[in-house]
C-alpha cells in the first residue's frame, strides 16, 4: 500500500509538504500543489480517512437528511438539483455525503440524531422533511452542526428561495396581462406554502383585486391526480377563472391532461402557469410560464455556509441566506382585456 512517504520521496519533498499540497494549504505554490497530488495519482496513493479523523477531529463527512413525503425521492426535480448541487461542493471542498435515516433495516431503529452520531458526519444538511418532527427538531438542536433548506429555525443556518416574492412576480404578471378571475392550487401546508400563498394575496390585494374562495384550493405537491381533479372542480364553475397557478411545474400537467381532454386551448382558451422552472417545463409547446428557481446556488449555498460552520464555528455568522426566484414568461399566460 502506497504510503504518504513513498510520495514525499517519489516528488523530493518532505512529507509535511506533500500533505499541505493535499490539503491545498497556502504556503505551498499552485504548480508544486499540482505536481505533488498527480504523482500521488499516479502512484495510487489515498489518505487513510481514519487517520485523517484523527489529525484533524472531521470525517469530512456530511449527512443529508431528505424525507420526501411523496414518495418521489431523487427523481424529485427540484431538490434533486438542490441536492447535487450540495454534492459537486462538498466534494470540491474534501467532503463526502451520507443518507441520514432512521430505520437501517437492522433490528433496532435509530433516530436521525443517532444516525449522524453513528455515521460520524460533521454536519448535517436538512431538506424536504417535516420540520416539526421530534426527531427533526432533536437533531436541529442537538451539537452537530446543521443548515435547513427552505425552513428557518432557531439558531440554525438556513438557506432559502424566495418564495413570497417568487408568487407576487408570478401573480403581478398575470394582472398585468389582464387576468382578475386567477386561481390558485396550492401544495401541503408548509413554511414555503405559507410564504407562496402570502405572495399571491398580497400581490391580487395590492391590484385592487378580491381572490374568490372557490377559486382557492389545497392539492398536493408533485402530484398529477389531484391537480386533475381540482382542475375539474374549477373549470365546472359556473364562471371559470381564465388562468390558473399550479403549486409546480409537475402538478400543472395534470391541469394540462384535463384541459386537452375537454378540447381547451393552452393559452387561447385558458391561461395557466407552474411553480420551479423544471427543465421539461421549458421543452413542452406551449412553454410553460413559470417561477425558476435557482437549485445550483441554493445547494451551493447550503454546502458552503455548512462546511464553514463545521470548519470555522467561531465565525460563521448564524444567519438566513435569502435566493432570488426568476419570473419566466413562458407562452401559457394570454393577454386579455
Amino acid at each position: 500500500m502506497i504510503s504518504i512517504k513513498d510520495v514525499a520521496a517519489a516528488c523530493g519533498v518532505s512529507i509535511s509538504t506533500v500533505s499541505k499540497a493535499l490539503n491545498d494549504h497556502k504556503d505551498v505554490s499552485q504548480s508544486k500543489k499540482e505536481y505533488i497530488r498527480q504523482k500521488a495519482k499516479e502512484m495510487g496513493y489515498s489518505p487513510n480517512s481514519s487517520a485523517r479523523t484523527l489529525k484533524t477531529n472531521r470525517s469530512h463527512n456530511i449527512g443529508v437528511l431528505f424525507v420526501d413525503g411523496a414518495q418521489s425521492g431523487l427523481t424529485h426535480d427540484y431538490f434533486a438539483s438542490v441536492l447535487d448541487s450540495v454534492k459537486s461542493t462538498a466534494e470540491s471542498r474534501g467532503y463526502d455525503l451520507t443518507f441520514i435515516i432512521s430505520d437501517r433495516g437492522g433490528s433496532r431503529r435509530m433516530t436521525y440524531l443517532e444516525h449522524s452520531r453513528y455515521r460520524g458526519v460533521d454536519g448535517v444538511v436538512i431538506a424536504c422533511v417535516n420540520f416539526v418532527e421530534p426527531e427533526v427538531v432533536e437533531l436541529m438542536q442537538s451539537s452537530i452542526p446543521t443548515v435547513t433548506i427552505d425552513y428557518t429555525f432557531n439558531k440554525t443556518i438556513a438557506v432559502l428561495s424566495n418564495n413570497m416574492e417568487g408568487m407576487s412576480a408570478l401573480t403581478q404578471y398575470a394582472v398585468d396581462m389582464g387576468h382578475r378571475r386567477i386561481a390558485y392550487l396550492y401544495g401541503e401546508d408548509s413554511v414555503v406554502t405559507s410564504n407562496r400563498l402570502s405572495g399571491f394575496y398580497i400581490t391580487m390585494e395590492r391590484n385592487g383585486i378580491k381572490p374568490r374562495d372557490e377559486y382557492i384550493m389545497e392539492v398536493k405537491y408533485r402530484n398529477i391526480e389531484t391537480t386533475e381533479k381540482a382542475t375539474r372542480k374549477l373549470l365546472d364553475l359556473k364562471e371559470p377563472p381564465t388562468c390558473i397557478f399550479y403549486p409546480d411545474d409537475y402538478a400543472a400537467f395534470g391541469g394540462i391532461n384535463v384541459m386537452r381532454e375537454r378540447g381547451l386551448r393552452i393559452p387561447e382558451d385558458i391561461s395557466i402557469a407552474g411553480y420551479d422552472g423544471i427543465p421539461i417545463s421549458r421543452m413542452i409547446e406551449p412553454r410553460l410560464t413559470t417561477i425558476i428557481q435557482d437549485t445550483r446556488l441554493i445547494g451551493k449555498k447550503a454546502a458552503e455556509k455548512l462546511i464553514s460552520l463545521i470548519e470555522k464555528p467561531r465565525t460563521t455568522i448564524i444567519d438566513q441566506v435569502v435566493i432570488d426566484a426568476t419570473l419566466c414568461p413562458g407562452e401559457t399566460i394570454k393577454k386579455i382585456n
